[in-house]
């Protein structure tokens, strides 16, 4: 049994692939993927941008919209929809056959409406109305306006995945605004059954903000606290869900069949090369979770990667770590902020150097 199929049977957790390219769709890779264990597909505007700039297999396509008279935006859109629908169909089966706790793909919305709450509810609109399909998670960042885009959203019916979550306060808010949405869909005659949600907590980026700081500080006994803040915050971060989704007000949305939000570890591949490359993988190992990997993780933890139940050990461990970062001078809910900031800026960068690349491919086609 290949190690991914491992992960799902044995520990209820399931790997999904952080990425996605026409190539991959075209040659029969992501199929082969989904047959070795893949359980569900994201992607990102960072994602996006290199897969249509760093090839040709859109021009074509690309070229047929805009001489239709599509502008350079609308075209990113049809050709983001069009990857998205293939891969949908390929996940079906995976939706279909595990009472649609898996089989996802993830498309965000666009990273320039990150803090316009409405425009963001607007937007996930479209996306569900343009792909019609029952394992589409719209993806929406967990800024302040995102918490309110969620909570709305999961009102209308719409599954989510939140991203860009960097802090044990943010996480708390989506929860809430995650149970919000659900009782007031209920209250509406909805069918909670329908709607499913993941909450993407960053790992590795954390580790390499805090680690950053630490040396700014350059004692030694920060020094000693590098390479740890990540894994003992997604630790917290779990622990936050297990507790969130065991009281009487989740209880009497479950009796009405809603699902959890399973916490999903994002950022998994390693930053620092001195670092085990499937160190991300291995200490958050643990049941009603997903965690995503790049192909370059997938391959190195099928090769090496080693697996028991980590998520929920250590916990203790992991918040006395949290404390002595906090005395130490490191205070996680700046990191949070910045890391938020960050990966919103680098989405946008993303987002428009991708325009920017298919405007010069229209100057080409003339």
């Amino acid at each position: 049994m290949a190690k991914l199929e491992h992960l799902y049977s044995y520990y209820g957790q399931s790997p999904w692939l952080d990425n996605l390219t026409r190539a991959s769709l075209r040659n029969g890779t992501l199929a082969r993927m989904v047959d070795d264990g893949v359980r569900g597909v994201t992607a990102n505007p960072s994602i996006f941008a290199r897969s249509i700039s760093g090839s040709d297999d859109y021009d074509e396509q690309f070229s047929a919209l805009m001489a239709t008279g599509k502008s350079v935006e609308e075209a990113y859109w049809e050709l983001v929809i069009s990857d998205a629908c293939q891969v949908l169909d390929i996940l079906r089966p995976v939706f279909d056959g595990g009472d649609c706790v898996d089989g996802f793909v993830s498309v965000e919305v666009s990273p320039e409406l990150a803090h316009d709450a409405a425009a963001t509810i607007a937007a996930a609109r479209w996306l569900r109305r343009r792909i019609k399909r029952p394992n589409l998670l719209v993806k929406i960042p967990a800024t302040s306006e995102g918490v309110t885009a969620v909570e709305a959203l999961t009102a209308e019916g719409c599954s989510i995945n939140v991203t860009l979550l960097f802090s044990l306060p943010r996480y708390a808010e989506i929860i809430d605004a995650y149970l919000s949405g659900l009782e007031a869909f209920t209250s509406n005659g909805g069918d909670p059954s329908t709607i499913s949600s993941v909450a993407s907590f960053f790992v590795s980026r954390v580790d390499v903000e805090v680690d950053q700081r630490l040396e700014a500080l350059g004692t030694d006994a920060a020094l000693a606290l590098r390479g740890q803040a990540a894994v003992a915050q997604a630790k917290l971060a779990y622990r936050l869900f297990t507790q969130q989704f065991a009281t009487d007000r989740w209880h009497r949305l479950a009796r009405l069949g809603a699902d959890i939000q399973r916490p999903l570890w994002a950022s998994t591949s390693t930053k620092n090369p001195e670092d085990r490359d499937t160190r991300y993988v291995e200490e958050l190992i643990g049941p009603d979770t997903v965690t995503t990997l790049p192909e370059a993780t997938i391959a190195a933890f099928e090769d090496h990667g080693t697996m028991a139940r980590t998520v929920d050990s250590g916990v203790p461990q992991a918040a006395q770590f949290l404390d002595r970062l906090a005395a130490a001078g490191v205070d996680m809910n700046a990191v949070g902020r910045t890391l938020e900031e960050n990966g919103i800026a680098t989405f946008e960068k993303a987002y428009q150097d991708v325009l920017t690349n298919l405007t010069d491919k229209t100057e080409a086609l003339r």
